[in-house]
């Protein structure tokens, strides 16, 4: 299949003009542009500084974005209110899109709490760790909506290698037979952790959902833009009743898989370097300023915007609160269930044991002043 554009197209797609019919209100209006630009900025700042903060031991864990960044901006755009957003680890940045603020984002990664937001507020979920799985959770969302009659859609957001995975291809099948209102969204970045894409599969992830009779597009990922207009186009399906939708985003993760990897041991500089050349905040940039639509005040208020954000990430990493040892018990299950209490006594006697102290939180779950929404 054709990687499709909307940018100037480079080495990696060739413009699509299906694509541009879907951004009428936006190519004409610089205050869109420069928006989105403002955004690809933005979470380019955050990011930067989440892998600042988790060097330095502030957060005990970041997945880097950087070269991801259209993705993220370009599907928060698209999306609506009743479109539900089901993203993974490396989504984490799409809430900031959806408004959630940083001392909510943030928990999860310092390890001070198992989430952060209520995903029913925001409409996105908590980000999943188990690769693959909430393609499920998308998918009985959307099932469920259409029995309920809602307007309600999901949009599960997902890598190249968690195609590999059965409960992903599970959901795309019971998608399929059901019809259900959900866009699947595969971010190509090349790489599942150090396994290349053409390792994981034979064909394009945008072909395999051909096997289950759901339409794809496979769509420039470093192209806001056209990562913009494919979103419209696959939630416009879904909305009109079509069934499932599939969309691939290839682009490329600039960065480590996380902080715990070292990338330098499967990919080349010089494979790096090329895709720099891509990057999707400079492609962006570059496009409005030949465009006469970036001016300096323009983009001194972008570089502003985007300091700002990076110092409120980490004026709220700095003031999150210490966990509760014995908080890790918490919201197990809905009532109090004698196991849980077991194992939390026993917990706190360990604890104890070397030297510190735990306080065992009763049946109903400790009372704190200030608690981290889960």
């Amino acid at each position: 299949m054709p990687t499709s554009g909307v940018l100037e197209p480079d080495a990696g797609s060739a413009t699509a003009p299906a694509l541009r019919d879907r951004l009428g209100d936006i190519l004409d209006d610089h205050h869109a542009l420069l928006g989105l630009y403002r955004d690809l900025a933005v979470l380019r700042r955050i990011d930067e500084q989440c892998l600042a903060m988790a060097r330095q031991g502030a957060l005990a864990l970041w997945a880097p974005i950087a070269g991801q960044e259209a993705v993220l901006v370009g599907a928060a755009r698209a999306a609506e209110r009743h479109d539900h957003l089901f993203i993974s680890y490396r989504e984490a940045l799409m809430a900031a899109l959806r408004g959630v603020p940083p001392e909510q984002v943030l928990p999860m990664w310092r390890g001070s709490a198992l989430g952060g937001w209520d995903p029913d507020e925001y409409g996105i979920t908590n980000p999943a760790i188990i690769v693959g799985a909430h393609g499920l959770h998308a998918a009985g969302y959307a099932m469920a909506a259409a029995l309920d009659g809602s307007q309600d859609r999901a949009i599960a957001f997902f890598g190249d290698g968690a195609t590999s995975q059965g409960d992903l291809n599970e959901a795309l099948n019971f998608a399929a037979t059901t019809t259900a209102p959900v866009v699947f969204f595969c971010t190509n970045n090349q790489f599942a952790i150090s396994v290349p894409v053409a390792q994981q599969t034979a064909v394009q992830p945008a072909q395999r959902a051909h096997g289950f009779g759901i339409p794809s597009l496979r769509v420039d990922g470093n192209d806001v833009l056209a990562v913009l207009a494919a979103t419209r186009t696959a939630t416009a399906h879904v909305r009109a009743g079509g069934g499932p939708y599939f969309v691939e985003a290839v682009t490329y993760r600039l960065g480590p898989h996380t902080t715990n990897d070292d990338p330098t041991r499967y990919r080349s500089a010089a494979e790096l370097e090329a895709w720099r050349a891509r990057d999707p905040v400079e492609r962006m940039r570059r496009f409005l300023a030949d465009s006469g639509l970036l001016t300096d005040a323009d983009a001194d208020e972008v570089r502003n915007a985007a300091d700002d954000a990076a110092q409120r990430y980490r004026t709220a990493c700095a003031e999150l609160p210490e966990p509760d040892a014995a908080g890790i018990f918490e919201h197990v299950y809905a009532a109090p269930h004698p196991l849980i209490d077991e194992e939390r006594r026993a917990y706190a006697d360990y604890l104890a044991s070397l030297g510190g102290a735990a306080t065992p939180a009763g049946p109903a779950g400790p009372s704190t002043g200030k608690e981290v929404p889960r």
